[in-house]
């Protein structure tokens, strides 16, 4: 029996996490919980679940809670709220698992908190890496902690070159489904409108990261993730466009040979395996039907039509607190997207200004790290209203 806790228990990956747990109460139990804003769900995830202990966010959303929980304490329920109550979630003595999902760099402290805790980590927070690879990975081998990556590519590629050598590794390439707007160009794309952007064809998420896969701004953070995970410098990661998503990523080998992972696109799957590993869950995820394939396509993003994907190996290939700036600031203008502020194309447009405005700094403390991200959020608010 494994102890799992899950930070971002009511987005999507930690509903698709808690919906393959109850199907194994013989492999897995449920010790912690932690969350945004969303109560109603939370209190039902509470009540089935029956977390020792559970955090929110903030202490409106803690009040708000206790005061719909009744009589915690009897249920043996501890509520706690901010980021270092969920950092308490996260570092929980008998917890044998934390998956970090918390969306955007509210995940960053808590998933620290868990690395620096020793914990094996299933690691959905791609931002974590983005925002402080270098500090992260340097506190995973220093406190013995363990990533196993729960993003469908890196699972993809972490399948793919299990008991493989680095030296035998060419390239991995990591594949993108292109989002709603695949094979659209630019023009085509000036007033298109949140509704649509966030109608994703083949992947069911949250609104952020739906408009992050629209913009290709998913794909480019993960490439900086991919660096950090496998140890490979950014010109050895490619993309893919590969609109049917059944090929989640692949590794080429210096011999010329090739390896992918296959599945249905559900992240059930890449979930499952980082709670399982080494094993393999039974009948996590549909089976493919190989004869109603109509096919298996590929081909080159379109740098010009989606640019947020040259941004993020702009930042990678700078470095310092730059990729920090890059995650911020498009944080902030999704946001704003989403709201009617500003248009689709404007992301990218305002993402760029604010990285050619920062003064570059070494990333070497966590600190500066997180001033860097402030700073990128105000700049861009002051770019959106003076645009």
């Amino acid at each position: 029996m494994k102890n799992i806790v899950i930070l971002g228990s009511t987005g999507s990956i930690g509903k698709s996490a808690l919906d393959v747990i109850s199907k194994f109460p013989d492999r897995f139990k449920i010790v912690g919980l932690a969350a945004g804003r969303n109560i109603p769900l939370l209190i039902k995830q509470i009540e089935q679940f029956r977390p020792r202990i559970v955090a929110v966010s903030d202490e409106d959303t803690y009040k708000n809670l206790k005061s719909q929980t009744p009589n915690p304490k009897s249920q043996n329920i501890e509520i706690l709220f901010s980021t270092d109550g969920i950092s308490s979630v996260a570092t929980m003595p008998d917890a044998d698992i934390v998956i970090s999902s918390i969306v955007g760099s509210a995940g960053l402290l808590p998933t620290i908190a868990a690395i620096k805790a020793g914990k094996v980590i299933a690691l959905a927070n791609k931002e974590t890496l983005v925002m402080a690879g270098d500090l992260v990975m340097s506190s995973v081998k220093q406190y013995g902690a363990t990533l196993l990556p729960v993003d469908s590519e890196h699972s993809a590629i972490f399948q793919c070159i299990r008991g493989y050598e680095k030296c035998s590794i060419k390239k991995i390439i990591l594949t993108a489904s292109g989002g709603p707007f695949v094979g659209k160009t630019i023009e085509e794309l000036e007033n298109v409108s949140p509704e649509s952007a966030l109608k994703h064809p083949n992947w069911s998420m949250g609104r952020k990261i739906t408009i992050d896969s629209a913009t290709l701004m998913n794909k480019g953070l993960e490439v900086i993730e991919a660096h950090y995970l496998f140890g490979l410098p950014p010109e050895k990661i490619d993309v893919l466009i590969h609109p049917q998503s059944i090929i989640h990523s692949v590794v080429e080998f210096i011999d010329g040979s090739y390896i992918a992972q296959l599945s249905q696109p559900d992240m059930k799957g890449p979930i499952a395996y980082a709670l399982s590993y080494p094993e393999r869950l039974l009948n996590v995820i549909e089976p493919i039907d190989w004869e109603s394939l109509s096919g298996l396509t590929f081909k080159k993003p379109d740098h010009r039509t989606f640019p947020c994907l040259s941004l993020a190996y702009s930042a990678q290939k700078t470095g310092g607190t730059m990729p920090a700036v890059l995650n911020a600031s498009n944080e902030i203008a999704v946001a704003a997207f989403l709201d009617g502020i500003i248009g689709f194309n404007s992301i990218p447009v305002i993402i760029k200004k604010v990285m050619d405005s920062h003064k570059l700094q070494p990333a070497d403390n966590i600190d500066v790290i997180l001033e860097a991200d402030k700073w990128a959020r105000e700049k861009t608010k002051e770019f959106i209203v003076h645009r």
